[in-house]
Formats: C-alpha cells, sequence, structure tokens
C-alpha cells in the first residue's frame, strides 16, 4: 500500500542498514517507510528484535502494512496484559516485538529477556531519549548484556536539537551510536527525487477582508504591548526569544515556560496574568483566520463577559487596539441601522432606544477562504467533466475538525444557510432577527459548487466512532462550543428526507467528514487526530487527483510530495490555499525557517564532533556502560572496615514498579546497586529491611500535603517500618521556596504548606526528611545509608499492605502508640525523649524511675520534675456531688 522506496529512501535504508546511528529526516519526509522497511527485514523467526517509543495506533499501522504484503511473522505486542511467566517464551518465538518500556526495564533487571538472543534494537521519536531515561536505561542494560546487537534510531524533530547545550550529542551518547545522518529537505539526493516528479502546485494567496485585516493589526499592538511589559516585569528574559515573530509560532509557550518556569512560584501576578493573556491572544489569532465571524465574535464576547478569570487583570481589554478589535469584529457580524436623529424645528428629539431594542441587520461577512475554495471546487469539476477519464477524487485537508465540520456543511448548504444557523443558536439568541434566519431555505445551495442539475449525491456525514483531541481549541478554556457539538448541530440541518448511502471505503474512524459525490470528495482534519496515521491511510485508499490544502502543515505537504513521487505515472494537483500577508503565512514560514536553521545547526554540529571510538559499547571501554561509578568506591569496598570484610553479595535496592518513570533507579544501577522492581504498596525503595523511602518532587509535595495523602503514607511507613524517610528531590537549577516573600504574615496560618510539613514532622517524630538537589545526589546518598546495613527482601517488601498479616507484628516492633503518648507528657520534648526510650523499655519501668535519675536522663531538672509530678502525683478528684430535693 505504501509502495517501494524512493532512490532517496533507498540510500536512507541502506547507510543505517550498514551502520548503527541516528537518523534525522526533515518532517514529514516518511521516517515511518524507513522504519517499515527495517520491520519487513526483521519479521522472521531467525531474529529478535525490539521496537521502542511507538503507540498504539503506530503500532496497529505498521502490523496493518506489513500483513498487508504478506508478512507472515507480524510483530506482537508486550504488555503487561502478558504474564511475566509467559513473557520469556513471547522473546524467545522471534520476530519484532513491540515492549512498553517499563516492562522491558524490568524483564531486563529480572533476566526475563533472553539479552544474548536480541539481534538489535529500533528507536522511535529519538528525539525524546534525552527527556525519557527508560528508555535511555534499556539500552544501556542491553549493552551491558549483548555486545553485539545493533541499535538503529529514527526521528523527524530536528528542532528538538536546537536548543540546549550538545543535545544530539547527548542523544547520541544514550543511543550508543557513533554516526549521524542528516537528511533535510534542502539535500541533493532529495531535491532530484522530488523534483523529477513534481505534482502540480496552485497557490491561491487569499485577500483578508478589511475588517479582518484590522483585527489582526488590533491583535498584534496588544500581543506586542503584552510583550513590552512582559520584559520589563522580567528583564533576564531573552530579547530575541520574545519576538513577535516567534510569538506566533507553535514553539512559543515551550520558550516561555523554559524562562519561566524556575521561577513561576515566585513570579507576581502581573507576569502570570501576562502569560496568560499571550496565550488567549494566539488563540484570537488562530480563530480569526481559522473559523467563522461568528465564532470569533462568540469567542470575543465570552472573554469581555467572563471578568472572573480575566477582566481583574487583563488590561489589554481596555486598550484603543482593544476597542477597535471588539468594534471590527462586530461590524464583521452585525450592524446598528443609523438613528434617525434628525428632528425637525420645534418638534422634541425622540429619546433613544434602548441597545438591545435596536433591530440589528446583519452583516454576516463570509469567510474569503470560503469562496475561494468554491472556485477550486468549480475548476475540479470542469476539469473532471472535460477529461477523458474516471473523475478524479477529491481530498481537502483542513486543520482540525471544527474547521471540516464547517466546511462540509458550507459545502452542503452554502455559507448564507450557514452563517445564519450559526448566529440564531449563539450571538443572536435573544435577538429577534435570529428567529426569522431560521426561515430560510435550508436546502439552498446559492453558493455550493454542486448545482441542483447535476447527478451527484447529497453529501453524507459519517458519525465519529470516538471523540477526538482537539489540541488547537485547548488552548484556553475560553472555546465558544465543543467542535463535536457543533458539528452535531450543524449536521442536523439538511434534508432529513433524502436517502443517505453509506461511504464505501473502509476510512479510518478519523475520516468522518465524508462527502460522497461525482467525485468522490473526502474531507479530513490534519490536527488532532486518534490515529497519527490516519491521513496516511486515506491518502491511500482514496488516491485523489486533486488534493485542497485548507491549511497548510508542513508534513503533509511533503507527503504529498513522496505520495506524488512514488506514483509516477499518475496526475496530482494540489491547491494551496494561504491568506496572504497574514499570521497563518508567516507562521508557516517561520516553522519552514526554524527547520531549515536547525539543520544548518545539526549539520555545523556533525562536522566539529568529537566521538571517542568506544562510543557504541560494544568494548568494556566505554565508561557509560560501567557500574560502581561513585567517588570513594575503588578505595572503601575493597578496604576491610573493623577487621570485617565486606559482604560479598552485592548491594540492593527494592524499587517500585512506578518509580521507573523517574531517573533514580538507572543511577543506582550505575552505581553498582542491584535493582530488584516489585509493586510496593507502602513506600518507593526499601533500602534496608528497617529503612523506607517514599520520594517527592516539590510539586508532588505540595499536592499530597494539601490533598492529605503524604500523612496516610507516613503514617504507612512508621507503621511498618523503622526509619520511615521522605526524600524531597529538587533541581539546584531551579530554585524554588514552599512560601513566596509576599505571603510571610506575623500570623501563621494552619493551610501554609511550611506549616502542614511542620505538623507532618510533629506527628510523626520518626520520620526523617531528606532534601536532595537532583537525582545524582539522591542516589549516593542511598548508597552511604546502605553500607554496613542488612538487604532488604523483596518478598517481605511487597507483602507489607494496609491489610497484611505484619500489622500487628509492626506495632510490637516499632510501638507508634506508647510513643506518641509519651510525647504528650509534661516534661517530655523532641529533644529529650529518645533519651527516655533508652532508658526505659516501657511506660511501666518509666515511672519507677526517681526524680533524680530522670534528671539525669533528661539533663533538665525542671523537665524532671514537671514528669515525675505528673507520674506521681495523686489526682486531685472533687467530692461527689450529693444529690438533693431541688428548689
Amino acid at each position: 500500500m505504501a509502495g517501494p522506496l524512493l532512490e532517496f529512501e533507498t540510500e536512507m535504508f541502506l547507510s543505517l542498514f550498514e551502520v548503527d546511528g541516528l537518523l534525522v529526516a526533515a518532517e514529514g519526509m516518511g521516517i515511518d517507510r524507513i522504519l517499515l522497511q527495517f520491520m519487513r527485514v526483521y519479521s522472521e523467526q531467525g531474529s529478535l528484535v525490539l521496537l521502542l517509543n511507538t503507540t498504539t495506533p503506530e503500532q496497529e499501522y505498521f502490523t496493518e502494512q506489513l500483513r498487508a504484503e504478506g508478512v507472515t511473522h507480524l510483530p506482537r505486542t508486550v504488555t503487561s496484559d502478558v504474564q511475566s511467566a509467559e513473557r520469556y517464551n513471547v522473546y524467545t518465538e522471534g520476530g519484532v516485538l513491540f515492549v512498553t518500556s517499563r516492562i522491558l526495564v524490568v524483564d531486563f533487571l529480572t533476566d526475563r529477556v533472553p539479552a544474548h538472543l536480541i539481534s538489535g534494537i529500533l528507536v522511535y521519536r529519538a528525539h525524546t531519549i534525552i527527556e525519557s531515561c527508560q528508555e535511555a536505561f534499556i539500552l544501556r542494560l542491553f549493552r551491558q548484556k549483548n555486545k553485539t546487537g545493533f541499535i538503529k534510531a529514527f526521528t523527524d524533530k530536528a528542532t528538538s536539537f536546537s536548543s540546549g547545550f550538545c543535545q544530539v550529542e547527548r542523544v547520541m551518547r544514550n543511543l550508543f551510536v557513533k554516526k549521524l545522518y542528516l537528511w533535510p529537505r534542502f539535500q541533493a539526493s532529495v531535491n532530484t527525487a522530488l523534483d523529477r516528479h513534481k505534482p502540480e502546485v496552485v497557490e491561491l494567496n487569499v485577500s483578508l477582508t478589511p475588517a479582518m485585516r484590522a483585527i489582526q493589526s488590533s491583535i498584534l499592538d496588544i500581543m506586542s504591548a503584552c510583550l513590552k511589559e512582559l520584559k520589563r516585569y522580567n528583564p533576564s528574559l531573552e530579547a530575541e526569544d520574545l519576538s513577535l515573530e516567534n510569538t506566533l509560532g507553535n514553539a512559543f509557550e515551550k520558550t516561555i515556560r523554559h524562562y519561566l518556569d524556575p521561577l513561576w512560584h515566585q513570579l507576581g501576578s502581573k507576569t502570570k496574568a501576562l502569560v496568560q493573556d499571550l496565550k488567549v491572544l494566539r488563540v484570537l489569532l488562530l480563530y480569526l483566520t481559522q473559523y467563522d465571524c461568528v465564532t470569533f465574535l462568540n469567542l470575543l464576547e465570552s472573554l469581555r463577559s467572563s471578568q472572573k478569570n480575566f477582566g481583574s487583570n487583563s488590561g489589554w481589554l481596555f486598550l484603543d487596539s482593544s476597542t477597535s478589535m471588539f468594534m471590527n469584529t462586530r461590524g464583521r457580524v452585525y450592524r446598528f441601522p443609523e438613528s434617525k436623529k434628525k428632528v425637525k424645528l420645534g418638534v422634541e428629539a425622540e429619546k433613544p432606544k434602548p441597545s438591545s431594542e435596536v433591530k440589528r441587520q446583519l452583516v454576516l461577512e463570509k469567510s474569503p477562504k470560503w469562496e475561494a475554495l468554491t472556485e477550486v471546487l468549480q475548476e475540479i469539476e470542469k476539469e473532471n467533466k472535460i477529461s477523458e477519464h474516471e473523475p478524479g477524487r477529491v481530498l481537502i485537508c483542513a486543520s482540525d475538525d471544527r474547521t471540516c465540520a464547517q466546511l462540509q456543511q458550507y459545502i452542503r448548504l452554502g455559507s448564507d444557510s450557514l452563517l445564519h444557523r450559526l448566529y440564531a443558536r449563539t450571538v443572536g439568541k435573544s435577538d429577534a432577527a435570529a428567529a426569522a434566519a431560521l426561515d430560510l431555505d435550508c436546502h439552498k445551495k446559492g453558493n455550493s459548487w454542486s448545482k441542483k442539475g447535476d447527478k451527484g449525491k447529497e453529501p453524507v456525514q459519517k458519525k465519529p466512532t470516538k471523540s477526538k483531541k482537539r489540541p488547537s481549541l485547548t488552548l484556553t478554556q475560553m472555546v465558544v462550543k465543543d467542535g463535536a457539538e457543533e458539528a452535531a448541530m450543524m449536521g442536523s440541518s439538511g434534508d432529513e428526507d433524502e436517502e443517505e448511502e453509506q461511504m464505501k471505503l473502509d476510512l479510518s474512524s478519523d475520516a468522518y467528514y465524508g462527502v460522497l459525490k461525482e467525485p468522490l470528495t473526502v474531507i479530513h482534519p490534519l490536527k488532532g487526530l486518534t490515529d497519527p496515521h490516519s491521513l496516511t491511510r486515506v491518502l491511500h485508499e482514496v488516491e485523489p487527483s486533486f488534493v485542497v490544502l485548507y491549511d497548510a502543515e508542513i508534513s503533509f505537504v511533503r507527503q504529498l510530495e513522496i505520495y506524488k513521487a512514488s506514483r509516477p505515472g499518475k496526475t496530482l494537483r494540489v491547491y494551496f490555499l494561504i491568506y496572504g500577508g497574514s499570521t497563518e503565512e508567516q507562521k508557516y514560514l517561520t516553522a519552514l525557517s526554524r527547520e531549515k536553521k536547525a539543520f544548518e545547526h545539526l549539520i555545523r554540529e556533525k562536522a566539529t564532533m568529537v566521538i571517542p571510538e568506544e562510543r557504541e559499547g560494544r568494548e568494556d571501554t566505554n565508561l557509560d556502560l560501567a557500574r560502581n561509578l561513585g567517588p570513594a568506591n575503588a578505595t572503601t569496598n575493597t578496604r576491610k572496615a573493623g577487621g570485617q570484610e565486606q559482604p560479598k553479595e552485592p548491594s540492593r535496592v527494592i524499587v517500585d514498579m512506578r518509580e521507573f518513570r523517574s531517573e533514580l533507579p538507572s543511577l543506582l544501577h550505575r552505581r553498582g546497586l542491584d535493582i530488584e522492581p516489585v509493586t510496593l504498596e507502602v513506600g518507593d525503595y526499601i533500602l534496608t529491611p528497617d529503612t523506607c523511602v517514599e520520594r517527592k518532587s516539590v510539586s508532588d509535595l505540595i499536592g499530597s500535603l494539601q490533598s492529605g495523602r503524604l500523612y496516610t503514607q507516613c503514617l504507612s511507613m512508621t507503621r511498618y517500618y523503622k526509619r520511615p524517610v521522605l526524600l524531597i528531590e529538587f533541581d539546584p537549577a531551579k530554585p524554588f521556596s514552599l512560601m513566596a516573600r509576599s505571603d510571610f504574615r506575623h500570623e501563621i496560618s494552619a493551610n501554609d504548606i511550611s506549616s502542614k510539613l511542620t505538623l507532618l514532622t510533629l506527628h510523626f517524630p520518626r520520620l526523617r526528611i531528606l532534601w536532595c538537589p537532583s537525582p545524582h545526589a539522591t542516589a549516593e546518598l542511598f548508597e552511604d545509608l546502605k553500607k554496613g546495613r542488612l538487604e532488604p527482601d523483596g518478598a517481605a517488601a511487597q507483602a507489607v499492605t494496609a491489610e497484611s498479616d505484619m500489622v500487628a507484628e509492626s506495632a510490637d516492633l516499632y510501638n507508634p502508640g506508647p510513643y506518641d503518648f509519651l510525647l504528650k507528657m509534661p516534661g517530655v520534648n523532641m529533644k529529650n525523649y529518645r533519651a527516655l526510650v533508652k532508658n526505659a523499655d516501657s511506660l511501666a519501668d518509666l515511672a519507677k524511675l526517681s526524680q533524680e535519675r530522670l534528671a539525669e536522663i533528661l539533663e533538665n531538672a525542671k523537665n524532671a520534675k514537671q514528669l515525675f509530678e505528673f507520674l506521681h502525683n495523686d489526682a486531685d478528684v472533687p467530692a461527689p456531688v450529693q444529690k438533693g430535693k431541688q428548689t
């Protein structure tokens, strides 16, 4: 179905096949086609290849492709559904396996994977290996146990390597590869192959209406003012990254969070409000070019009326540019007739009516792209009529499902009917004009490209089988209507008596905006898809002769180039609709520029990169594979301490399965500690039979304190373990404080985080709190805490649950009740209670001690006197009152 590889794709495959490495291709240039070729080669019983970093829809797509090509030994998926005892058999059957990262880490640590039999590992989305510690840990474990297997990695996100220091080198180090293969779109062999069979491209620069241009100018002015304010409040921010041009790009929010995250909790409300305002303004820019005039007005009115979220902080709502924006937005939808206030002499002027009583005159400005789409579809229709061949099929691609729903209804009903319906159901609910709007002819096709006399059948909407994600609509909570709801609302407005005909093609669930006509026309979203390959499926199943790009998307443009190059004999015309001189055009050009700069950066970095010979880890000289890296290990572990030899058994840490999402297990393993993964109900790490550790990040700590979950966790730890530990990990590069300076008051509130943490330590006196600046420091600390102590037992740790039989045993061991009771006695405090515990085995023994002995133990005569009198003085009980007759 995908077709044979092109020349440059074959070159990509062969170079990576011969020598392991990291392949970085331009977005949309089909690294999935290269990966599929590798899967074809290794889908046999004689090899065992693991494929990392794929999602379930991607796994289904790859398997379908291989099945369609007649591959018999299809890839299988290893998840938690496969029992641990059965997994070894699955591995030994060979072929390509999709394995979830957490399971693979555990199987490597427990030797459930026959590491020596693994032919190699394929890594998809390799740019994520920097943040993801699980995959890096898997690759290190694999290379430690297998020196001959291959590692081949793929990514099409060159921009991920453009920020940070030596990002690509760090990724290659984690991957244990020496070669970097770069395939930008401007590479010579790519250019030659794609230019030889170029699709016919018709670029339509659509002009914004004067009102839209004025609104865009107003929004940009407001964004510029917000950026200026943001820089004024935060002078340390890089001016280049906060340019208006970068604000339009998709990566802006990531950039701003990169700078502000370390200080987010200390920022004033003004800075936070400005960041939120910029997010909202970006959504406004999107809505302006993406949706109709009614939807845009609805969003603006919602912003103004929602004082709770924005009115109190958003100063931009009161700028002159904002006033102009509101006026122009309303002017696109309706206007009020000029009031006839010219009065004759001697006649009293008529009192002005309230605006609610003035009848609005609907304007309902049509989207310029709609008209351009009509022209395109009419041109395609003429082309098909004069063509001697079968009518060419049409694929219309728009940004998201809401846009697709509107386009479908526009083709069915025409712009007038669609806009009147939208107006009647939103802005004009209370307007008398709305009632009249509903009386319009629902089946009017004045603006539709299909004429009534044509043979075509009415369009049919294929209902969605599952809900869609809408990333473009979740940037702010101020969305007017849910896209699916809007689609359903508009879908009910057609002619219900017409006979519906189901689609004959087996299209994916994401392609439900199907318009069944002669020729077949399919409307499909570019973003927010549940299946990332659904657009690829539709492209190959529909095989369109005409593609209309209602919205621009770099990756799909390149996908169309490859689609055309792989079908040299077939025609393909691409209509490219874009608003000239708009932020939409600027976003597209900025995205192209960013990727080009990213590849140029990678080319320079590749030229100067120094890679050690042992990088691949096939020899033991690679230090990344070495364990026992602690600075003191080389001396302390080989000596005798106190005349006694160190235990020969390797040191062991019991780790909860959920903790493998963090970097710490990998670092502990590197330090020479053996990791035993089990499912723990109490604690995250068991260091010794007595020491249990609950690990929290600062954000987790605050959330757990507020919800009360941390109290429950500490209660369980103190009940079952003698040395409960709360480990708080923070990043030294991101300063934090539990309380902002502005929150310091004369009176302490019980709701403060610091107050809750204090109460926690008072309530659990045996709880130890460790503050660690990084996972590296934590690993070193764990090693120190384990020295000279017994090793934990995984089976015993796993048996500790709230309902386990250890409750009575732990009460005998650690006695939380008597400890609490002791601390409530007069003269006893956190500083001296341990001395009492050492000198008295029970409360009964404590009562036998003399006052002088207590003074020696407590080292304070006053405290000793208070405690002695409390234990020995008779209670002053008043005589019982005799009951008498009431007078």
